[in-house]
């Protein structure tokens, strides 16, 4: 069942909304929806209406980043080399977790207020368990590595490159790219 498209009015305050919570996520603001009612200029009931919790808000902030991580990881499956897949899939993850900070909220939450975000996690950690099989069958990764080593690690990657908050995050990305290739450079099997 489809839900019907909003009025014009309903569409815009959405949008509003939207963006002002993306700049208090920008801006490390907590995001409270009475706040963000206040910014956006748009009565707190309404806000409320659209989103019924600031972690519904979030993930809504989040999910164009979430999505574009799955084209990542769906363009990774159609390749043919196992480790280039592998490596470009964690590379896109490393990446996009460094430059937007939803995502880290968003991926740590233990459960999810949209079941669209939920649908498409669970997309993401069976793309990966998939890369990461085919990166084991073609002998090109450590036999040992498992999705339980890879996750810490790669949530390593990001926080010691966020231990440098003084850089702009599109250099936090770089540098978190580079330890990337550092711990794949440990793990690949030539």
């Amino acid at each position: 069942m489809s839900t019907p498209p909003l009025r014009k009015d309903a569409a815009q305050n959405r949008q509003r909304i939207i963006e002002v919570a993306r700049r208090y996520v920008d801006e490390g603001r907590l995001l409270q929806l009475n706040d963000v009612a206040r910014t956006a200029s748009i009565g707190v009931a309404t806000v409320y209406r659209h989103f019924p919790t600031p972690e519904a808000l979030l993930e809504t902030v989040a999910l164009p980043a979430v999505e574009e991580l799955v084209r990542r990881a769906e363009h990774a499956l159609a390749g043919d080399d196992a480790w280039t897949a592998l490596r470009d899939f964690l590379a896109a993850a490393i990446e996009v977790l460094l430059t937007d900070p939803a995502l880290p909220p968003v991926f740590a939450a233990a459960t999810d207020a949209l079941e669209h975000t939920g649908d498409l996690k669970r997309g993401l950690a069976s793309a990966f368990a998939e890369l990461l099989a085919r990166a084991h069958t073609a002998g090109v990764i450590d036999p040992g590595v498992t999705e339980a080593d890879m996750i810490p690690l790669l949530c390593g990657i990001a926080y010691a490159a966020n231990v440098q908050s003084a850089l702009a995050p599109a250099e936090r990305a770089a540098l978190g790219l580079r330890y990337l290739d550092l711990l794949l450079t440990g793990l690949h099997r030539p």
